[in-house]
């Protein structure tokens, strides 16, 4: 095999494994509702909870090189002052929480792999909130995110025509990459709506000393809403949307879910993905302690060979301010 069609080939493979499917160049996420942060640095310290999310999904599987994505997030809302003393008289004083402090900080460490190719990397994310002076308790955010990772070829998983090809010398294996996300978020008592892109440095990086090609990672842009609907005393429903495409433009993925809520404390939910995957949510609060989990069952040619895809999700929040709205722990 002459070494130019040896270079095509190497090319072809990893441009697949990074492009096959925008929505898989990066991690899905079927509990996109819980935990928002991840795909939308705006949400850091929205709520007003310090929070940690530990988010494990492993998808298709049962299918050798599936994707699959290990993380942990913080978040915090940074306070001026925590606490506010008031003297009512000189023997009693009141504390109350501080209404001081907009903005949010945020870290994500994480692990993705999808085939032959390991992302390893952490974000860090500064967020602005704005109270906006309304019935509804309204509140305008932004948030920006430093997204730096390793980029890596695992050379385990390559099964070369010829072992003794120099190509295989050559190449770099392991790339270190940095970029940026940006997103906005809207939210109000009953309703949000958020929009966020992904990659904004379209980071570039070059195979092998010889040059195979530049290749640049996709920007995503990702629209979300959802209205919270109370139905009695201790029954809720929250329709939400998530819209995923990339620089391409040509094909969106939708995701549509509706979740009912028991007492805040109980959560049944269910999607649908376009194109991909039927989901069944369960999820329970216990105190400060959130756990979630997601089972995806493939609508493509894909289940007959995988067990589908699972998703758990756990969250502890501490902080109880005044900036915590009630709906909120339905998030």
């Amino acid at each position: 095999m002459n070494k130019p069609r040896r270079l095509y080939i190497l090319a072809v493979i990893l441009f697949i494994s990074l492009v096959t499917g925008h929505s898989q160049q990066l991690p899905l996420f079927s509990q996109y509702m819980m935990n928002g942060f991840l795909i939308n640095p705006a949400l850091a310290g929205n709520d007003g909870y310090t929070a940690i999310n530990l988010t494990a999904r492993e998808q298709w599987l049962g299918l050798g090189q599936a994707p699959k994505t290990h993380g942990i997030s913080f978040q915090t809302r940074v306070l001026k002052t925590s606490y506010i003393s008031k003297s009512t008289s000189v023997r009693k004083k009141v504390t109350r929480p501080s209404r001081s402090g907009r903005i949010g900080l945020g870290g994500y460490l994480f692990n993705d792999r999808n085939g032959i190719i390991d992302r390893t990397g952490f974000q860090l994310t500064y967020a602005y909130h704005i109270p906006l002076r309304t019935t509804n308790n309204a509140q305008l955010s932004f948030g920006l995110t430093a997204n730096f990772f390793q980029f890596k070829i695992n050379e385990d998983e390559i099964r070369p025509y010829d072992i003794d090809d120099p190509l295989l010398l050559e190449y770099d294996r392991v790339f270190y990459i940095p970029d940026a996300n940006f997103g906005a978020y809207f939210t109000t008592r009953d309703y949000y709506v958020g929009f966020s892109v992904t990659e904004l440095f379209k980071a570039t990086f070059k195979l092998g000393k010889e040059g195979i090609g530049d290749y640049r990672a996709m920007r995503h842009y990702y629209l979300t809403g959802g209205y919270m609907f109370d139905v009695g005393v201790d029954f809720a429903l929250q329709p939400t949307f998530l819209i995923k495409t990339s620089d391409y433009l040509k094909s969106f993925q939708v995701d549509i879910s509706l979740k009912a809520f028991y007492r805040e404390d109980y959560w049944l939910g269910l999607s649908y993905r376009t194109s991909d995957a039927m989901i069944i949510m369960v999820g329970v609060k216990v105190d400060q302690y959130f756990f979630g989990y997601a089972f995806d069952y493939s609508l493509t040619n894909i289940r007959k060979h995988s067990f589908g895809s699972h998703e758990i999700m756990v969250a502890v929040k501490f902080g109880s301010n005044a900036r915590r709205y009630r709906w909120l722990n339905r998030y």
